[in-house]
């Protein structure tokens, strides 16, 4: 069977999975759309939760990132789970406790402010749109691969999907349809993992076949690795060489942000008791490793399997040549991603080879000047493609390549899908009813929810047209805003009960202001190209880049909230008892109902 028959097959039977769950989950009342009515059993919403964390980022685009730099990108592992444990333990169970639909009615009603609440929607539309254009940039290639369309067609093609399913679900139907998503994902994730360990090393394993040793020359994977990647002039790939500060601050603002993310943190208001946010958080975690542990060995396994079928015969012998690209068949990949625009190469030199090396290396810029050589000849090698392409790299069946194409898309679609609730919960429940009009019918309100959430799918896609950088990449942006704004607030909010509502608005817009203008001045102003003034490779502050200063953000956030509080009224007493009976873990079974 023709292998675009098999994506179709595949990717047609899971999406019309989600839609039959959307429709017989659709919610009917705001507690449903919201809150899933608050009834949703800790493992299956650990799952959910697993789902809606496990973007594109995570599935598409994070091991392509690691296997294109190596132990520099671990952070992007570490920040992501690290920040799950701050969350069970510092936050999910006392915003449970509270008993409120969002995060930014939490705000509102801890800090007795409607202008706490307003300024806590536009961090959270700030922070999620971002995250938003993440998950778009890959739905945008997956659906440009395994439709055989261009990335910008794929784009539009998902953004319909996301719209049919996630506007009418709702939280009911976003949660039920993020365990099968999660389902889907982690065997379109594993599944051709364990294949190329196999091939590799051996050991079926994944995480233990990267310690393992190269079956073909049979000393260390990783050392083999090293090997043939530095004799291309590439940097040894289980070396540091990354600045240490950046990569201090850039694991920090991924572990914080993690732990401010209202699309994740609203999970926890759908379960029934304080104490099932946390085992909510606790399985969430072990679905999340599950993916966490591979992805080192995927972006590893992946690189060695790329450069060796670039340098057919050794790095000491010549390169892959054009007639091989077009005529055998492991190398059909390259020709089908090429369509994508997403792969490309280009015979420099004249000689029918396709060299790929570091041309930036002065050792390498000699041997290409001995040999003839003009120039890396591997032109384009978008990271986003990485996890996508590896079945067809690795040469695996048919259907492993159809089942990560279907995997690739929950990946993306899921974690879109919880965002655009949360964009909509904030703009229909806290701003409309919250801010203009309290007095709203509840058919009124899912109505409003449902179009705010057409217009940032919309938003959302255009933006995703000229992403900021690869999927992992722009979602790192948004970790950083909602580390810099919506993380301190939190914390305050729950641990301090000094700071008032001046404090808290000043400290969310100091964060977030400084945050948003650090990152415009490295990727554009409004994400538009070239009206950036630095780069990442040349920031404004020392080795700080924009992925990294979430973290100083919310330094700022923190020192700016207290130094206002002190320098205005107290807390009322009534707010102080209210922080501290959140604190108090026992006879919190049952959530409050007014809203």
């Amino acid at each position: 069977m023709d292998q675009f028959v098999i994506n179709l097959l595949f990717v047609g039977a899971s999406f019309a999975l989600y839609i039959g769950i959307a429709i017989w989950a659709r919610a009917g009342s705001t507690s449903e759309f919201y809150a899933a009515g608050r009834g949703v059993h800790p493992v299956t919403n650990g799952m959910a939760t697993a789902a809606d964390w496990m973007s594109a980022a995570s599935f598409i685009s994070m091991a392509g990132l690691i296997a294109f730099t190596g132990y520099d990108n671990s952070s992007f592992l570490m920040g992501w789970t690290g920040g799950y444990v701050l969350l069970a333990l510092l936050l999910a169970p006392y915003l449970r406790k509270f008993g409120k639909f969002t995060v930014s009615e939490f705000i509102g009603d801890r800090f007795y402010s409607p202008t706490a609440r307003l300024v806590a929607v536009i961090c959270l539309i700030v922070a999620s749109v971002t995250y938003v254009i993440g998950q778009m940039t890959g739905v945008g290639v997956a659906f440009g691969r395994f439709l055989e369309v261009s990335n910008t067609t794929g784009l539009l093609i998902g953004a319909c999907v996301v719209f049919a399913y996630a506007v009418f679900g709702g939280m009911k139907g976003v949660t039920y349809t993020q365990v099968a998503q999660y389902c889907v994902l982690i065997l379109a994730y594993t599944i051709p993992a364990i294949f190329i360990s196999l091939q590799l090393t051996g050991n079926p394993i994944p995480a233990l076949g990267l310690f393992g040793d190269h079956v073909a020359s049979g000393e260390p994977l990783l050392a083999k690795l090293d090997q043939i990647i530095s004799e291309l002039g590439f940097a040894e790939y289980t070396t540091h060489h990354a600045d240490t500060l950046n990569m201090v601050l850039f694991t920090l603002s991924l572990m914080i942000g993690t732990a401010g993310l209202p699309h994740v943190i609203m999970r926890f208001f759908t379960v029934p008791k304080v104490a099932d946010a946390r085992w909510s958080a606790g399985w969430a975690l072990v679905f999340i490793a599950l993916l966490y542990l591979t992805a080192p060995a995927v972006g590893a396994m992946a690189r060695l399997n790329i450069t060796e079928l670039m340098w057919p015969n050794g790095t000491d012998n010549e390169a892959v040549s054009i007639q091989m690209i077009e005529n055998e068949p492991q190398y059909d990949w390259m020709a089908t991603w090429q369509k994508t625009g997403l792969l490309d190469w280009e015979d420099k030199n004249g000689d029918g080879k396709i060299q790929y090396y570091n041309d930036a290396s002065e050792a390498m810029q000699a041997k290409a000047a001995e040999n003839g050589w003009q120039g890396n000849e591997l032109t384009n090698f978008n990271h986003d493609i990485l996890v996508l392409a590896n079945p067809e790299i690795a040469n695996l069946p048919s259907w492993v390549i159809g089942l990560v194409a279907a995997g690739g898309l929950a990946a993306a679609l899921s974690t879109a899908a919880g965002l655009l609730l949360a964009i909509s919960s904030a703009v229909s429940h806290d701003l409309i009813k919250g801010q203009i009009n309290p007095n709203i019918s509840e058919k009124g309100e899912l109505l409003a929810a449902r179009i705010a959430m057409a217009v940032a799918i919309v938003v959302a896609t255009y933006l995703g047209l000229n992403p900021p950088g690869f999927a992992a990449q722009t979602v790192a942006l948004a970790f950083g805003l909602a580390a810099a704004s919506i993380f301190p607030a939190l914390m305050m909010g729950i641990f301090s009960t000094k700071v008032n509502n001046r404090g808290a608005v000043a400290g969310m817009l100091a964060g977030l202001i400084v945050t948003l203008v650090y990152i415009f001045l490295h990727k554009g102003w409004f994400f538009i190209p070239d009206t950036n003034s630095f780069t990442d490779a040349d920031p404004l502050l020392g080795t700080i880049q924009s992925t990294s200063f979430g973290a100083i953000g919310a330094m700022i956030n923190f020192a700016v909230a207290y130094i206002v509080a002190n320098m205005t009224e107290e807390t009322p007493q009534e707010i102080k008892d209210l922080v501290e009976s959140v604190r108090i873990p026992k006879g919190a079974g049952a959530a409050t109902a007014d809203h």
